[in-house]
C-alpha cells in the first residue's frame, strides 16, 4: 500500500493502464480508510478515558465491556463512511447564486467547474456525468478554475474530445491549478486547449457584447516550476476594468488586496473543502473558516470558492459534495 503511488506510475508509464487503474482504486480507497479509521480510533480512545474517569468516580469496572467496542466501533464507522463517501463523490449537486450589476449589457450565465482531476480514478463516466449536468445548466459561458486534470496524464485525449463537444456560446476558459504543473505543464495545457477551453495564463479576454472582462491568472506552482511571474498583475487587471464587469480566475482562492478595486467577482476552487473529514477541519483552519461558497470581499466584491467537481486521491467526499456552480449575473 505504501508504495503504491510509485507502482502506479511506473505501470501507466510502461502501457500495463488497467493494472494502474486497479491499484489506484484500492490503493487511495485503502488511504482513505486508513484515515477514518485512525481519526475515529481516536474519537473512541478519548471516551474510554472518559468511561475509565467514571468507573473510578463509580468503583465500577466499566471499562471491560467498553474495550470490547474500542476497535469494532471504529471499523464500523469506518466502512460506513467510506461507503457513503464513494456514492456521495458520484452524486454532483448543482449549486446556483445570483449577482445584479449594471455593469453588463444583458443577463448571462455563467457555469464554474474545479478541480475535476481528470485521471486514472475521474475518467470517461464521471466526465460524461459532468457534461450532462453542465448541458442541463444551459451555460452562456463555462470557466475551469484549475485542476482539470490530475497528476497522471496518458492517453486521455479521447477525453478530452468529449469535453470539445460541449458548445458553449460565447467560450470556454481556464486557468492552471497547481496539479496542471505536477501533470507537465504542456502536457496538461494541450489537453486543456484541445478539450475547447482558452487557458488565460495572466491574461485575459473582453467580451464587447457583454460588455464581460474575463482575467486569468496562472497557479502559483507556476513558480516553482520556473516560470515567470513578475507579470504587473495589478495594470493587467486595472486595464480590463476600465469598462464593464470583470471575472477574475485564480485557482487558490487568496484574494490581493490591491486588486480588490478593480474586479468584480473573483472565482476559485482548490479546497475541496477538505473533500472528507478530518481534511476538512484543517481547510476550515488554514482559509479561517472561508473554504467554500459565496463570500461578499467588499462593496459589491464576490469571492466564490468551488467545493470541486471531481476528486483527487481517495474517491471519497465526506460532507464535501461536489457540485458544478451556476453564476446568473443578471442585468438591474
Amino acid at each position: 500500500m505504501i508504495f503504491s503511488p510509485l507502482i502506479i506510475r511506473i505501470s501507466e508509464r510502461n502501457g500495463y493502464e488497467s493494472l494502474a487503474i486497479g491499484l489506484s482504486w484500492i490503493g487511495y480507497l485503502w488511504m482513505a480508510f486508513v484515515v477514518l479509521f485512525l481519526f475515529f480510533g481516536i474519537l473512541f480512545d478519548f471516551l474510554k478515558v472518559l468511561i475509565l474517569v467514571v468507573s473510578k468516580i463509580l468503583e465500577k469496572n466499566l471499562l471491560k465491556k467498553a474495550s470490547i467496542f474500542a476497535f469494532f466501533l471504529p471499523l464500523t464507522f469506518s466502512i460506513g463512511f467510506l461507503i457513503y463517501g464513494y456514492f456521495d463523490a458520484l452524486n454532483i449537486r448543482t449549486e446556483k447564486i445570483t449577482i445584479e450589476t449594471d455593469k453588463i449589457n444583458k443577463s448571462i450565465r455563467v457555469v464554474q467547474i474545479s478541480d475535476v482531476h481528470i485521471g486514472l480514478i475521474v475518467r470517461e463516466l464521471r466526465v460524461k456525468k459532468i457534461i450532462d449536468t453542465i448541458k442541463q445548466a444551459n451555460p452562456d459561458i463555462l470557466i475551469s478554475t484549475g485542476d482539470l486534470v490530475d497528476a497522471q496524464m496518458d492517453k486521455l485525449n479521447h477525453i478530452a474530445d468529449t469535453l470539445k463537444e460541449l458548445n458553449v456560446h460565447y467560450g470556454k476558459f481556464a486557468v492552471t491549478g497547481n496539479h496542471e504543473f505536477y501533470a507537465g505543464i504542456n502536457q496538461a495545457l494541450a489537453f486543456t486547449e484541445k478539450a475547447g477551453f482558452k487557458v488565460l495564463r495572466d491574461n485575459g479576454v473582453r467580451i464587447e457584447s457583454l460588455n464581460l472582462n474575463i482575467v486569468g491568472f496562472d497557479d502559483l506552482e507556476a513558480k516553482r516550476y520556473g516560470f515567470d511571474l513578475n507579470v504587473d498583475r495589478y495594470s493587467l487587471v486595472k486595464n480590463f476594468s476600465k469598462s464593464g464587469f470583470t471575472i477574475l480566475l485564480k485557482h487558490r482562492p487568496l484574494v490581493d488586496n490591491e486588486l480588490i478595486d478593480y474586479f468584480d467577482l473573483q472565482l476559485s476552487g482548490h479546497t475541496h473543502k477538505g473533500q472528507f473529514f478530518p481534511f476538512s477541519l484543517l481547510t476550515k483552519l488554514y482559509y479561517k473558516n472561508k473554504d467554500s461558497g459565496l463570500l461578499k470581499i467588499g462593496n459589491n466584491k464576490y469571492l466564490y470558492i468551488s467545493k470541486g467537481t471531481g476528486t483527487w486521491g481517495p474517491p471519497i467526499r465526506i460532507f464535501a459534495s461536489p457540485e458544478i456552480t451556476i453564476i446568473d449575473l443578471v442585468k438591474k
